[in-house]
């Protein structure tokens, strides 16, 4: 049986849909992911294989094929491991066929199977919002963030037996619910800072020197949409 659900690329600050899809057929035990994953999703196996064995899981002794679709968008980082966790249970027939429809699934996987932050959480929940997708199984500590976006459920998962248990019925997640008062709003805004981009010092100090020096700068890459100076 093939598994099919959904996670999220983040792409620049965009977030693109994918596929996550699974299959066990016979032959020599192995576990692979294909789909232009990075290394860090490469070590999902070891992380995945081992969370499901400390909850009691029997990983699949077969051939173990993951595949994350569209095959032509580079995947990064480690938040599959909770979709891909979840698509090997499902296509060993350990859980129902029609358990992951319209959802979303980001997380990553400790070797307990605690569910770890990510990012791109509100990327992802403005992705759930345009396709009409209106669950999002998420780390906890991510849940306040893609609350922002209304008219979702957002729901905050501390482990995967928190998720196995919501979906074989045993104990349902409540999903989350924000509320506008939890939002902090400045009275003024400040307008925009260097200093507030994390990361990218390369590129930060490349327009500082083009700024000071009035010359043209060309940025290439994920964020080559969003400007061009």
């Amino acid at each position: 049986m093939i598994a099919k659900l959904y996670s999220a690329a983040l792409i620049g600050l965009d977030s693109d849909l994918v596929e996550v899809e699974a299959d066990i057929s016979f032959g020599l035990p192995s576990f692979v992911i294909v789909g232009l994953p990075d290394t860090a999703i490469q070590e999902s196996r070891d992380r995945v294989r081992t969370a499901l064995k400390n909850l009691g899981h029997s990983f699949p002794e077969y051939r173990v094929t993951v595949n994350l679709a569209p095959a032509d968008i580079k995947k990064e980082g480690p938040a599959y491991d909770l979709p891909i966790a979840l698509a090997v249970l499902q296509a060993g027939g350990k859980l129902k066929e029609d358990a992951f429809k319209e959802a979303i699934f980001l997380g990553e996987l400790s070797l307990e199977a605690k569910l770890r932050p990510i990012t791109g959480a509100l990327a992802t929940a403005m992705l759930a919002k345009e396709n009409n997708i209106k669950n999002i199984f998420l780390p906890w500590q991510n849940a306040k963030e893609a609350g922002l976006i209304p008219d979702l459920n957002i729901f905050p998962v501390r482990n995967l037996n928190d998720i196995l248990h919501h979906f074989d019925g045993k104990k349902k997640i409540k999903p989350v619910k924000f509320k506008k008062a939890d939002l902090k709003i400045e009275d003024e805004f400040p307008g925009l800072d260097m200093a507030l981009v994390r990361g990218q010092e390369t590129a930060k100090r490349a327009l500082e020197i083009s700024a000071a020096g009035g010359h043209n700068v060309l940025v290439r890459g994920p964020l080559t949409r969003h400007f061009l100076v």
